[in-house]
This record gives C-alpha cells, structure tokens and sequence, in this order.
C-alpha cells in the first residue's frame, strides 16, 4: 500500500508513541536479521512497551546482534579498548540486552529464526520461542502472524548522481522485498518504516525503492549511528586445510556460495592463491594430498571465473572480485546476495566501490539466492557448476550433518539457508553441496571427534549427503552406498578416533567385516598436517588473517592465549603446568605489555599472582 508522501520523524521515541497509540498499544513487529535492524526505533518501542504493562509488544527476526559482553575482570581490561575502538556509537537492543539477562517483561515476546551463535544455549524464553525454518520459508511464516509493521535500517542516495529511488534496503532486502511482493498482491497489510543511516552502503538494483514505499521515515540520531562490527577472526591451519580442499572442488566457470567466518576465509584466500599464485597452490594441494590421484580435481587459474550467488554477500567477496576471480557476469551481474554483514572495512569499501561497480552486485529477495524452484530454467542456465560450501558442526559416519542444534535439542544458531543450499545442489544439474567441518573438537584440554557414529539433531539428512570436507580431505558420499559413505567418512576422521568409529560400524552391519583402514588414513593427525603444512606457513603464505584484522598486534597476540586459558578450564593440572612454565619463564618486552593491558603488571593478590602466572605459561606454550 504505497502513499504519495511519507512522513519524517527526527525522534524514535515520538514516532514509537505514534505507532504504540494507532494500533491500541499491540504491535507484531518484523525486522531483517543482523545488520538491518532498525535499532533506535525498536529500542523506542520497547522501552514504552516495558513501562506500560497494558501494551504488548511481539517481535519477530534473526540475529539480534550485540556488542560483546566480557564476563570475568581479565577479559574486561582486554575488550575495553576494542570495544571504544570498534563499537563505539553502536547503540545495543534493548530487548536482546534484557533477554541475555533473562529479564524480558512478560508483556513482551522475542521468536527468531536464527540465533547469536551459542549465546543463548540456556535461555528459556529464546529457546521457548524460537522458529526452526529455512530461509526461505520465513517470509510465508511472518505473513501468517500478520505482521502491523515492518522496521528497517535503510540507506539513501543523497550522495549519488543516480535516477533510481530514493532509498535502499542495502543490507537486507533478503526477506523484506518478499513481504513487499505479498503485500502488493492482497495478501498483507502492513506498514513499512525505514530508519536513516548515513554510514549504510546504497546499494542500487533490487534494493532500490521509491520513498513513497515507507510510511514512515526515521532519521535524527539514528542517521548518525554506527554499524554493527563484525572483526575477522584469525584462521588456524585445520581451516586452511580444509579451504585449500574445497577450494580444489570449485570449476572455472562455474558458480560459488560461501559463507561467513574463518573456513569461508580459508576457501577464498585458496581460491585467490590458485588465480594469481598457481605455482605454490599447486604445492599446498600436493602436500595435502599425499599421493593421492589429483587428476579429477580442478587446479587450474580462473579463466572464465566464477559468478556469485550467496544468501550472505560475506567480504571475501570483494576480495575474490578484486582478484579477479568472480568476473562471470550474469545479466551484467557479478554477484547476487541477500544480505551482509561484516567488518567496518566491508561497509567503507562498498560505500567507496564506484556506482558502476556497485551495480555488478544485485542484493535481492531471499527466494531468488535459495529457493530452487523459483525461476528454476533460467538458474539452470546460470548457476552452472555451482558449489556451494557451507559450514557444520558434526556430521555422522553415515553423512548426516549437524549445523545448528545439540543432541538435547538446544539451538545453538539456526538452519538459516544451509538446507536450501544442500536441495537447490540436487536440484540444479553439475551442482554440488560441500559441506565443511573440522574433525576435531577441542573442550577443556579434551579432544573428540566431530565426525560421530549417531547425534540426536540432524540439519542435513543423510538422504541428502553430498561432500563433506575436513581437514584431512574430501568426501564424496552422493550416490554412494552406505558402507563406501562410511569408508569414506573414515578417510576424513581424526585417526584416534577411526578405530571405535569402525568396530560400530561392523557391529551395525554397514561395512564388511574384514575391511582395514588404509595406512594413509591412519595418519590424519594434527602432527601431521603441522609438518605438511609448517613450510607454507613459515614463509608467510598462510596468514593469520589473510584479509586483514581490527586488531593491533597485542591483541592478536593475546587472543589465542586467552583462548589457551579457557580451553584449560577448570582443569587444576594444566592450570599447575601452566603456571608452572609461567614461573620459570623469563619475562621479555612483549610480556610486560600484555600483562599491563590485561591488568596484571603488578598483582596485589594471590589470585593475579598466580592469574600472571598462568598468562605467562600460556604465552610460552
């Protein structure tokens, strides 16, 4: 329901006034999942919502994001300064603050799609209200609570010499163009309402609306407020691993999903190194694989290169373009997504990228990126030998995979898009779904497998199993017949873990009884894969952050040794060694820096004495 003028607000608190009294203080309200959030308008609603017990207030999204919260005195003194430097002029949600808290007043409901990663494992009321769906279902599913508004971060082109409209959805307009669709056919009645902010990427194409599609424009502080930051995180050489393997399943000419995180990093950089530096590509796949037959692999510089299609336009992607490797045009498009988020870099270099270059990429309705059936001859057209590469957290020996819940049924994040991805590569012909996962799991000094014989959660059926990828190589499980899918499941598992792995799967009659594990398998260990890959990493071509870091070199230097200290745990014997270590250590330049920015230079306790210690030992390990 489009008007001819929409109207302009300076302050959320009026405007939330506004909305609360013309829908008798009941509000459904949806929102884009991450960065799209329209953050003071909802912060306005919930704040009157709360004071007024006879208002009610259901929101509906994904990915409430927050600024890190530390826990403990040491992480305190460690985050401050990143958090002034990165987050400073973000403003949190309110309800995603009292929800961590457990503190949302009844009068107040919270259903999202897709969760914070592992930020609300024990929380009643996300886990209560939480809506298993795949992305492309979640349009259908807010339609039918019928939705009063929907609130949106959005960009505008004040800065632009272009005729389109007015403002962009930028970020999001992955499920909000699908509502739009709804409600010009009959099907809806809602109002949309953008909120203003100056430092959003415009974004041309699909995203481009008139003014006259808002009801309601909000601006004022909001314009001015910082974007959610996203930093890279370093990537280990299990990572690397596993991305220079799949990186080897990506045909030129083909077409390439990624994801978000250190492994989608890993499969990008490797990409990049097999366009511009074939040579030591060459080597790193080699010494991977051993003498294994290289020959169905696909090894070669891009020529025609690759088209992006990705619910997530992930950074990389800016990356892979620049270095021309995604320079397949479709239609004059070189990537189309549904949504991004990122770091601070990511937002400056799309909002620096030329208008030209910018319409190369197509930000689009969710149906488009995931949904099969959804102008299916022409993707089959198009998305030519697609790959597309997801992450999950286990997997079964018999291809199941497991990406977003526990065996108890707690969600751990969502299933997102990962399933649409896993049908649209069966659907589409010479698709392929690669699923990676590192094979092992480290928790308090404990190591186990994440390729397990049963798990009580399933995200990817085994019906569906396609390519799973691990650090210890590839394995190819569609079409095959059970025991070859767990032979080849094997070949990818940690070798401590092979042994048991194998005897259940004789007992349950999936793999004959005489079969052996090849002698090549035996030796998937992180020892191993150290020594074929330390080479590489000495000579600076395996980077911790191969696409740049927020962090200064104290905190890069800091960040795996804290995570050395939480990976002890309560564990009083690697406690005692690292204290220990830390004791006989003799102190350097590099020490005194980190223990004066963590606090500890000058303990006044036993507890930072030992703490000190402790960091110390951890430096040294």
């Amino acid at each position: 329901m489009n008007q001819e003028v929409s109207q302009h607000w300076q302050h959320a608190a009026e405007l939330a006034k506004f909305l609360l009294l013309a829908h008798d203080g009941h509000l459904t309200v949806a929102m884009p999942l991450g960065l799209g959030k329209a953050n003071h308008l909802i912060n306005a609603l919930y704040q009157q919502v709360s004071d007024n017990p006879s208002y009610s207030l259901k929101i509906l999204t994904a990915l409430s994001l927050q600024t890190p919260q530390p826990k403990s005195a040491l992480e305190r003194n460690f985050f401050a300064p990143i958090g002034e430097r990165l987050y400073s002029g973000y403003s949190d949600l309110l309800y995603a603050r009292d929800l961590l808290a457990n503190k949302l007043p009844s009068n107040v409901q919270v259903s999202e799609f897709f969760l914070q990663a592992g930020a609300y494992l024990n929380n009643p009321h996300a886990q209560g209200n939480y809506i298993s769906a795949n992305y492309s279902q979640v349009s259908s599913y807010l339609l039918d609570k019928k939705i009063d508004i929907v609130v949106q971060m959005v960009a505008h082109n004040s800065h632009l010499e272009d005729d389109g409209g007015d403002l962009s959805l930028s970020c999001n307009p992955d499920i909000t163009l699908e509502l739009l669709a709804a409600r010009d056919a009959g099907k809806a009645d809602f109002m949309l309402i953008a909120e203003l902010n100056d430092a959003l990427p415009f974004m041309p194409n699909n995203a481009q609306l008139k003014e006259s599609e808002f009801a309601h424009i909000l601006a004022g502080e909001s314009a001015r407020a910082s974007l959610f930051n996203v930093p890279k995180s370093a990537v280990d050489l299990s990572e690397y691993a596993a991305g220079f393997h799949a990186s080897s399943l990506v045909k030129d000419g083909g077409t390439l999903q990624i994801g978000i995180g250190s492994t989608g990093d890993a499969v990008a950089y490797a990409l990049i190194m097999r366009h511009q530096d074939n040579a030591h590509y060459r080597q790193i796949i080699s010494a991977l694989n051993g003498d294994k037959d290289l020959s169905h692999l696909h090894l070669e510089p891009f020529d025609v290169g690759l088209y992006g299609v990705s619910e997530m336009l992930v950074d990389v992607f800016l990356d892979l373009m620049q270095a021309g490797v995604i320079k397949r045009e479709v239609n004059g498009i070189l990537i189309h997504g549904g949504f991004f988020l990122g770091p601070n870099s990511m937002y400056h270099r799309l909002r620096d990228m030329p208008l030209s270059q910018r319409k190369k990429i197509n930000m689009t309705d969710i149906g488009y990126i995931n949904g099969a059936h959804i102008d299916f001859r022409k993707k089959q057209q198009n998305r030519q030998h697609a790959r597309f590469i997801n992450n999950a957290m286990k997997a079964t020996l018999l291809g199941a995979v497991v990406s977003d819940g526990l065996d108890s049924g707690q969600v751990v994040s969502g299933v997102g898009g990962q399933y649409d991805f896993v049908r649209q590569s069966f659907a589409l012909e010479n698709a392929r779904s690669i699923i990676i996962l590192k094979a092992l799991r480290h928790s308090d000094r404990k190591q186990s497998s994440n390729i397990v014989w049963s798990y009580g959660h399933t995200t990817i059926p085994r019906h569906l199993r396609d390519i799973v990828v691990s650090e210890y190589g590839i394995a190819d499980l569609r079409g095959a017949c059970d025991q070859d899918v767990v032979a080849a499941m094997l070949s990818i598992t940690d070798s401590q873990f092979q042994g048991d792995l194998l005897k259940t799967a004789k007992a349950n009659f999936k793999i004959e009884p005489t079969f052996e594990l090849k002698k090549a398998w035996r030796d998937n260990s992180k020892r191993a894969l150290l020594m074929k890959l330390q080479t590489f990493k000495q000579q600076g071509l395996l980077p911790d952050y191969p696409f740049g870091t927020d962090f200064t070199e104290l905190e890069q230097r800091l960040i795996p040794v804290l995570q050395r200290l939480k990976s002890a745990g309560k564990s009083k014997t690697a406690i005692f060694k690292l204290a220990l270590k830390g004791l006989l250590a003799k102190r350097d330049q590099d020490d005194s820096a980190a223990l004066k920015r963590l606090g500890l230079q000058h303990p006044t306790s036993i507890t930072d004495r030992l703490t000190q210690l402790v960091l110390l030992g951890a430096f040294r390990q």
